[in-house]
Formats: structure tokens, sequence, C-alpha cells
């Protein structure tokens, strides 16, 4: 298994561009597929760069209705037009972020959800033996302050938006599974729960964004991170994490968790199981 950051939002590969979005290639023995695709076609151009042919992907998997994780799609739809697209129905929501100087819009381009090749979820899935897609995240442990601001548009009402249209998905390889959320808006933790209510155990892997960042922490932030590393550090599980997490939350955690806990960076590689295997064998 291998998985690749097409974009994120700092430098990494050098060449590579960087901006606020997420984007994954993960290639496995049966397929190659796409997790998100940033806030533009970015990740198009990082792709060739790494030299890895978006042509041959057989899935796109959205993890959420935000701009950032879908706003390449139109432009990777146009260039790969039979290439199925994932995501739970919710994900085409009016979202806003509401900020003191005025409302801003976050959620998709209306054109996605009328593309042909759009497969619309409502709730778990399972596409085949390696890769499984879950919502339906309840839990409340250590749920993001940073959800706050964000709203779904009713009519002319802002409600809290609840996140069902988050998915998150699980690529298994044998007995190794991978977990991948993009920014773990319903709390990683209670992702890490309905992952375990489902699969009995915890994964080996969790890639994803932990929606920590802030302009201005108050102590109980602070605290909420500490408390999330510790919990993290005793699941045991190494964690790639970048996006939305935030520099002071990750160093905050790095210090707790210290090697478990990684970064995730634009145009680096995050994983790759054949590599390790290669590595071991010539120690």
């Amino acid at each position: 298994m291998r998985i690749v950051n097409l974009i994120e939002n700092t430098e990494g590969q050098p060449g590579c561009r960087c901006e606020h979005g997420l984007s994954f290639y993960i290639e496995t023995e049966r397929h190659k597929v796409l997790m998100d695709t940033g806030a533009s076609d970015g990740f198009l151009a990082n792709a060739d760069l790494l030299g890895i042919d978006l042509g041959g992907v057989d899935a796109v998997i959205l993890s959420h209705g935000h701009y950032d994780h879908g706003g390449g799609i139109p432009a990777f739809a146009k260039k790969y037009p039979g290439t199925r697209i994932y995501m739970q129905q919710s994900a085409g929501g009016s979202f806003y972020h509401l900020k003191p100087e005025g409302e801003k819009y976050i959620g998709l381009e209306p054109c996605i959800l009328g593309l042909p090749q759009c497969v619309l979820l409502q709730g778990d899935h399972r596409i085949d033996r390696e890769l499984f897609l879950f919502s339906g995240i309840e839990g409340h442990r250590m749920w993001p302050e940073g959800n706050r601001a964000l709203k779904r548009k009713a009519g002319a009402e802002y409600i809290q938006d609840d996140f069902c249209h988050e998915q998150c998905l699980v690529v298994s390889e044998g007995d190794f599974h991978v977990l991948l959320s993009g920014c773990a808006h319903n709390g990683v933790l209670n992702i890490l729960d309905r992952y375990r209510e489902i699969f009995g155990d915890w994964p080996d892997v969790l890639v994803s964004g932990f929606h920590m960042k802030k302009d201005r922490y108050e102590e109980a932030d602070l605290e909420h991170i500490r408390e999330t590393g510790r919990l993290l550090k005793e699941t045991g599980i190494l964690c790639f994490t970048g996006h939305c997490t935030g520099q002071r939350a990750f160093d905050m955690m790095k210090d707790i968790m210290g090697d478990q806990l990684r970064a995730i960076r634009s145009g680096e590689t995050v994983l790759d199981t054949e590599g390790e295997k290669d590595a071991d064998s010539s120690m």
C-alpha cells in the first residue's frame, strides 16, 4: 500500500504547490484511489510533478462537502470523466463559515452533484474487500470547538452543521488497516470509536486533519488538544496529521505522542508498506 499527499497547506516536496486544502493518492493491490481533491486543480499539477498518473484512478472519495476538499473535482471530472466519485448525499448542502466580518460560502460548486459519475451515498458503503466507507459518527468526545462557526443554510436561517456529510475511508491490506478522514469535524476520537464499533479494534494507521487550528486559543482549547494527544497515544495508532490541525496543536501533541505522531506535507509520501518491506529486507 502506498499513500502520497498530493496537496496540503504546508510546503513539502520541492516544486509542489501547497494551498489550504487536502488530497491523497492511495495505491493498493487492486485499486488506485483519490481521497479528496484540494481546493483547486493544484493537486493535478503536483501529481504530474511526482510522476503519478491519475488516469489509472478508479475511485474518488470525497470526505465531506467543503470546497477545500472538493474544489478540484470539476477539473478532475473534466479530465477523467469515467471515474466514479463517492460522496454522502448530504455533501451538497449549502455550507457557510460565519465570521465577524460576514459569511463565507465553503460548500461545493453546485455543478458537482449533477455529474453523472457521482455516486451519492446514504451511510456506510463497502466498495470491496479493500475499501470501506463509513459515516454515522454520533459521539461527542472532544468535539472540535472550531465547528461552532460552521453552518448549513436552510432558507434564510443558519443551522449548526451536524457533519452528517462527513465520511471516512478504511483501506485494508490483509490484517493491516488504514483509516483516512479529511478534517475529522465529528472529532477524531468519535471517528475512532465508530471505527472500533464496526471493526472491533483500532486501525493500524490514522491519516487525518484534526480541526484544531484557531486564531486564538483559550485554556480549554489547549487542554482539549493535550487530552486528545494523551488518548491517541494510549491507542498505539500511528497518526499522520496536517491541514486543519494547526502547527501549535501539532507541536503540543507531538510532545505527548513522540514518533507516534507525524506531519503531512504537500507532495510527500505518507506511507509505503512495500518500501518498508524492501528496507527491512536489506538490513
